[in-house]
């Protein structure tokens, strides 16, 4: 059970609904403008070091847009984006395969597609334990949080299942990254699995047993991804395409001068240069053009590997008795926006 039975959870999505709602003048889900003409484009964030900070610090999508009224907005994990998506909140967003998994598949069925693959995860999300346990099997009977319905989470099954162990051997606790450091402090719980920054202070004073890179590498990837409405997509296919060409020019400026995309990425986390360039450092970016290899989005008509990753976590979750039933790989071979990458991949 939950040590705050999804309290914390509840209140970010309900402060975050309603400052969408807000921006949405009173009601409407409508992307179509307020009352100045203006196209609306709502977008969901995370406190993730990746390149969606550099495009939001930088301005980059209001300066290919400026007659568009932008809105950014913050979430705590990618569940809540998808309460904030079905409640018609948010246009574009950032989300982890996992929710986008959970929100392709039964009962949500959201109807939304992959744009972009802002970032492999790699060393940036980790299980962190109380330094006496040495390895996942000491872990038996423990309490260990992670945000439940997150990638984390999803990698963390995967952890206890290498492992030799079932999620019910611990006691697995809903919380989302800073609970769960606050939980830490607090000698409330013996490990979690979160992503940075609260994973960089975990460290401090626990100890990695697994890391999402090597989760990965036994055959369950995982990623933040960038979604995108069919109906803001199929209204407004230019915002799109700027929103896909900012995200690339990000993840250029991050391969090419990772410093000066640090810089932006500290500034919006708070973070020294330095450490956000740290940050950075452990997530793997791709470009748009690398984004259609076959081992990533692909092309038109030739859909890429995301989609059998996401029907593989399907197949997870629905063991695990968090979706319904496992679609079929058509439906994520459909929900990847190939055409709309290649507009801007060329």
């Amino acid at each position: 059970m939950p040590l705050h039975p999804r309290r914390t959870v509840v209140t970010a999505t309900a402060t975050a609904l309603l400052a969408l709602a807000v921006t949405a003048c009173g009601g409407g889900a409508s992307d179509e403008g307020n009352d100045k003409g203006k196209l609306r484009i709502r977008i969901a964030y995370q406190a993730i070091p990746n390149a969606d900070l550099v495009v939001k610090n930088q301005r980059l999508l209001e300066k290919a847009l400026p007659e568009a009224e932008i809105r950014w907005v913050k979430f705590d994990s990618g569940g809540d984006v998808n309460t904030a998506v079905i409640a018609g909140s948010v246009d574009l967003g950032l989300i982890g395969s996992s929710p986008v998994t959970k929100g392709l598949s039964a009962p949500l069925n959201i109807p939304y597609k992959v744009l972009w693959i802002h970032d492999v995860i790699g060393d940036n999300e980790a299980l962190v334990a109380k330094k006496e346990f040495g390895s996942v099997q000491d872990l038996k009977g423990r309490k260990i949080a992670a945000p439940f319905g997150s990638t984390a989470h999803y990698s963390l099954l995967a952890a206890l299942e290498s492992a030799g162990l079932k999620a019910s051997d611990v006691n697995l606790i809903d919380l989302q990254p800073q609970d769960a450091l606050a939980a830490w402090q607090r000698g409330d719980i013996d490990a979690a699995y979160v992503w940075t920054p609260s994973l960089t202070e975990l460290q401090k004073d626990g100890k990695v047993l697994v890391t999402s890179r090597q989760i990965g590498a036994q055959g369950k990837p995982t990623a933040d991804l960038g979604i995108v409405t069919n109906a803001f997509a199929e209204r407004h296919p230019e915002a799109v395409d700027a929103w896909l060409s900012a995200e690339d020019q990000a993840v250029k400026l991050a391969k090419s001068d990772p410093a000066k995309a640090a810089a932006s990425i500290g500034a919006e986390l708070n973070l020294k240069p330095e450490e956000a360039q740290k940050q950075l450092a452990q997530l793997v970016l791709l470009t748009a053009k690398e984004q259609r290899a076959p081992a990533y989005l692909g092309t038109p008509g030739a859909p890429g590997a995301l989609a059998g990753n996401l029907r593989d976590a399907a197949e997870f979750l629905k063991g695990q008795k968090a979706v319904d039933a496992v679609p079929d790989l058509t439906v994520f071979e459909k929900a990847l926006a190939v055409e709309e990458l290649s507009r801007v991949a060329g």
